[in-house]
C-alpha cells in the first residue's frame, strides 16, 4: 500500500506505453505528452498494451 498526500496527484495514462523505453524515455513522454515535469513529485502510471505490466 501506497500512502501519499492529498498535494501528490496520480497520473495514468491511457494509452499503451512501451514499456521498453528507459525511465528517461518514459520522462519524455511526461513532458511531451502531458506537458508536465516528471520531477514534480507527482506519480506517472504507465501500462503495457496487455495492461499486464505496470511503471
Amino acid at each position: 500500500m501506497l500512502l501519499l498526500s492529498r498535494a501528490v496527484h496520480v497520473y495514468v495514462a491511457t494509452a499503451p506505453c512501451n514499456l521498453r523505453k528507459s525511465f528517461e524515455g518514459l520522462t519524455n513522454e511526461v513532458r511531451q505528452v502531458l506537458a508536465k515535469d516528471p520531477l514534480s513529485g507527482h506519480v506517472f502510471v504507465f501500462l503495457n498494451r496487455r495492461k499486464t505490466q505496470v511503471r
